[in-house]
């Protein structure tokens, strides 16, 4: 079907009758129609960050995936410990594909899920003990990890376990930087309180801690980039041809030394906004180093950002800039040539995390697909405000649908293609509708920059054109048929 305004709130409308008064009005503040006058003043009256209504199936995850998943975790010559029952996070089990470089348990811990594995007797007494043993085997096992940080999972916040005098002794015995990281899933409403949390940890433990041999005036950091499927090394790769250093990388690929130099950066440069903005904040505010914002999902907007970026510096830069995208530019002519008439007018409905939801908008624009619908998990007031111009007018803007709204939403717009997390994949597998995991691309990537752009389109063809969904759709009819409906 093809939206307009009327027809998408009619959609919303039809989709929100199943449920009782009371939700069906508190799942109203959750959906908004792009209409012209939003995507012109950016006017948001979506409610987001609040509290999931009880009772309904959430897509978001918790504080402590915020901190040890996406900020901490990727730091790769440290040792992140999830302090608290093995079962209690998911990422005491496993983590995102955030590429680094290094040798797996030498100098690169990314992989390695470290626990303190609590019992119930360290519920009943604390785990102060315990992890006190835990921090002295890690400086034993790992000599060259350059510092630990303690993840508190729910239960140690619970019980009250002083994780920050624990830390506070165990760093002056091992001389080791330790950082106590209080970060319990039941803080906040979402993951992204422990964004903050983490952030909040980083500047006071780690920020403006060790200077720069040597300075110049094209040093830049990256941050809000987490290396997924190797992310951050497309985008470096870029701006290392235009002439800028890149002397830090928060967090993907990153060292606790990269953390520590960050303050003597000329400008930083943030892809995720939602997790990273309290930190390009306080730099701005205590040291003066201005930022921006930056696109590398496809290559209109990585034309565009490469441009703006370039602008910041002097003529040297921008000439060289130019030149990147000029000899780049065939490579992405051709890629758009090659699957744009496979993809074109195909619709997308998406819904992952902190910047996605927007920042690849241009990227399947690029490939001639519409997204007639998006949302965030766990997004601020201010995510929304930059996605209404992003979306084409009559386009389903939503904050934290439950599953049963995504899936009639998917029904109902007779969509082509599902992005959301891997929570939701197979969900949609088994409705017969194409699905990319957009957490961590589905195994594959990357997805950032120029290198990304080609196996973007790529892994899209792959996921629409599949032969398997007619192969779904023709068992659907025989099933139908059978049963003589």
């Amino acid at each position: 079907m093809s939206l307009d305004i009327e027809a998408s709130k009619k959609l919303v409308g039809d989709i929100l009758e199943a449920y009782p008064d009371k939700a069906r009005k508190d799942r109203q503040k959750h959906f908004q129609i792009n209409t012209e006058e939003t995507m012109e003043s950016c006017k948001c009256s979506l409610k987001s960050n609040i509290k999931s209504r009880p009772g309904v199936m959430t897509p978001r995850g918790c504080s402590y995936a915020g901190s040890k998943g996406v900020v901490w975790g990727p730091i790769k010559d440290m040792v992140h410990i999830s302090h608290g029952p093995i079962g209690c996070g998911q990422y005491s089990w496993g983590t995102r594909r955030n590429y680094a470089n290094g040798t797996l348990g030498i100098d690169n811990f990314t992989a390695m899920q470290i626990t303190s594995d609590f019992s119930e007797t360290d519920i009943v007494f604390g785990g102060d003990k315990k992890l006190e043993t835990i921090c002295r085997e890690i400086k034993e096992m790992f000599p060259l990890a350059k510092g630990i940080s303690v993840q508190s999972e729910c239960p140690v916040g619970l019980i009250g376990d002083d994780i920050e005098a624990v830390s506070k002794k165990m760093s002056k015995e091992l001389d080791l930087p330790i950082v106590p990281v209080r970060c319990e899933g039941f803080r906040g409403v979402s993951q992204s309180l422990g964004h903050h949390i983490a952030n909040d940890a980083i500047r006071d433990f780690m920020l403006g801690k060790a200077e720069l041999q040597e300075t110049g005036p094209y040093d830049v950091t990256i941050i809000g980039d987490y290396n997924i499927g190797g992310d951050a090394w497309a985008s470096r790769i870029l701006l290392e041809e235009m002439g800028l250093r890149v002397i830090g990388q928060w967090s993907g690929d990153g060292t606790m030394n990269e953390l520590m130099t960050a303050h003597k950066s000329k400008l930083n440069l943030i892809h995720c906004h939602r997790s990273m903005n309290y930190m390009v904040d306080h730099m701005e505010k205590a040291y003066g180093i201005p930022w921006m914002e930056y696109n590398f999902f496809g290559p209109s907007k990585t034309y565009e950002s490469l441009r703006a970026i370039a602008a910041r510096f002097d003529a040297s830069i921008q000439e060289n800039c130019e030149k990147v995208i000029a000899r780049y530019k065939p490579q992405m002519d051709a890629v758009i040539a090659k699957y744009r008439p496979r993809l074109e007018s195909k619709k997308v409905m998406l819904l992952i995390g902190g910047l996605r939801s927007r920042h690849t908008i241009g990227a399947y624009e690029d490939l001639g697909m519409e997204i007639v619908a998006t949302g965030y998990e766990f997004a601020h007031k201010d995510d929304y405000e930059r996605t209404f111009p992003d979306m084409k007018e009559g386009s389903i803007i939503m904050d934290d649908p439950t599953a049963y709204e995504l899936e009639e939403l998917a029904q109902r717009l007779d969509i082509d293609l599902m992005g959301s997390g891997v929570k939701e994949k197979y969900v949609y597998h088994k409705m017969g509708i194409p699905f990319r995991q957009m957490h961590s691309w589905d195994y594959s990537g990357p997805y950032h920059g120029f290198d990304g752009f080609k196996i973007f389109a790529r892994d899209m063809d792959m996921t629409v054109n599949s032969p398997v969904w007619g192969l779904m759709d023709r068992k659907k009819a025989l099933i139908k048929e059978e049963a003589g409906l």
